[in-house]
């Protein structure tokens, strides 16, 4: 195997699995013309790229991709297409106001199907299953969590929310459940590499192993040559961070997983986990799970720190003490599974904007787009984005483009070292948080303190 092929298939569970031979494509041969230059060969940039030539077939779009399409957080999270936002609909009402927050509650549930409808007609098998998410209450204040977020739920009226009895769930301690239905399981690999080859069938250019060192209006700069291009298009995600002019605007956090060799149906059936349904629960140090294809568990979660000056290193994405984390977690949240082997460890950088709120941005003078600060919810909000980047492009006036996050700007991070004090305080507020309630019962003081900075109430 080669060197580069074999690197990129330790990069996580998907990778090692996906039908693909992750051999890389051509790098920029030197300087070109292009109509639209996508920089990041991730989700956001390939469904910007994929919605431009459903509008106009005849854009030449080029993407431009440091390591491999697929290389960063889309094709190593945890497989969720959700209607996950990282702000709380109450946080965008006091925001935008009602009617525009419900809008973008509405957009995000539709995203859910148009993920699992284009891919469909499109041929690419990504096991998308929409079984929805079970969010576990392990103790009272996660009890008394659940109740409130279907409560909110149905005030609005929008998510379809329900509350489950303790009849319903078999995760250890649980009390019962919130349950969404606009989630589906997928693999994020086979969806983010998958959709890379059907683009250059429609006509799209990928370049890899290009690194981008900056770009302007109407202009790309890579270490092998320019990209000279009317539109061009920032999608880099957790990889902002490596851009110099935009050093700032997203902070890199990392998420860890594991996935664990296949289960039997019969311990499955005692999980009480069917194909389709992903898992979490209330704590607010974030967990997430999911039963794969071939009966897998792929789990994850918060918990490693930020590092000084946004530093991205291939070092960082296994941390032992977090792996050995989740293993307890899993473990604590369903015994009857036992030791299952971990077959695969892995991680990555997520990104983090200044006030957790993602967004899309189109400056009609220079015509330079972005979109990110998912925080680990993009698997759905990728393609809204590209949806709404490639009607912004095209100029057309749609429901899309009038959606709140339209133009949002969010404020820079600070500089070292008040970035770093304060992303591992918040790492560390979530921590004590959980452990507040296990002692008390009660809702956290530290979470409620915490919320309006993380996309809260």
């Amino acid at each position: 195997m080669d060197a580069a092929v074999g690197r990129y298939r330790g990069l996580s569970f998907w990778h090692d699995s996906v039908p693909d031979d992750l051999t890389p494509r051509a790098p920029l041969p030197g300087d070109i013309d292009a109509d639209v230059a996508i920089i990041g060969g991730g989700l956001t940039g390939l469904w910007t790229a994929w919605y431009l030539l459903d509008r106009d077939p005849t854009l030449r779009v080029v993407v431009l991709e440091k390591e491999v399409v697929g290389f960063g957080a889309s094709g190593r999270n945890g497989g969720w297409c959700s209607a996950l936002f990282p702000r709380s609909t109450e946080s965008l009402v006091r925001a935008h106001g009602l009617e525009a927050a419900l809008a973008m509650r509405r957009a995000m549930i539709e995203t859910v199907d148009e993920v699992g409808l284009v891919t469909a007609s499109a041929g690419l098998d990504i096991n998308y299953v929409k079984g929805g998410t079970v969010a576990f209450a392990r103790s009272a204040a996660q009890w008394r969590s659940a109740q409130d977020e279907v409560a909110d739920a149905a005030r609005y009226g929008v998510d379809q929310l329900e509350l489950w009895g303790p009849e319903r769930v078999r995760a250890a301690g649980a009390r019962g459940a919130s349950f969404d239905p606009a989630c589906a399981r997928i693999h994020p690999a086979r969806l983010v590499r998958g959709l890379g080859r059907l683009l250059e069938g429609r006509g799209a250019t990928i370049f890899e192993g290009t690194e981008v060192t900056g770009y302007t209006a109407g202009e790309v700069t890579t270490a092998g040559g320019r990209v000279r291009a009317e539109t061009v298009v920032r999608a880099l995600e957790g990889y902002t961070a490596s851009l110099r002019q935009d050093h700032r605007a997203i902070l890199p956090l990392y998420s860890l997983m594991i996935a664990t060799e296949p289960l039997s149906e019969a311990v499955w059936d005692e999980m009480g986990i069917s194909h389709g349904q992903t898992f979490t629960d209330h704590r607010h140090l974030v967990i997430y799970g999911q039963r794969t294809a071939d009966n897998r568990i792929a789990f994850g979660g918060r918990g490693a720190r930020y590092h000084w000056g946004s530093a991205i290193r291939d070092g960082y994405d296994r941390v032992d003490r977090v792996f050995d984390h989740l293993s307890n977690t899993l473990r604590s949240l369903f015994p009857g599974i036992g030791s299952p082997e971990v077959t695969h460890r892995w991680g990555g950088p997520l990104g983090v904007p200044r006030d957790w709120h993602a967004s899309v941005t189109w400056d009609r003078r220079t015509r330079i787009a972005t979109a990110g600060g998912y925080v680990g919810d993009g698997l759905s909000t990728t393609n809204l984005a590209g949806r709404t980047l490639a009607d912004l492009i095209v100029g057309h006036s749609t429901n899309l483009t009038r959606l709140p996050w339209v133009d949002h700007h969010s404020p820079t991070w600070e500089p070292e070292p008040l970035r770093f004090i304060g992303a591992n305080a918040g790492l560390l507020a979530m921590t004590a948080a959980d452990a507040e309630e296990r002692v008390t019962g009660k809702p956290s003081i530290a979470a409620r303190v915490m919320a309006p900075l993380v996309g809260g109430s």
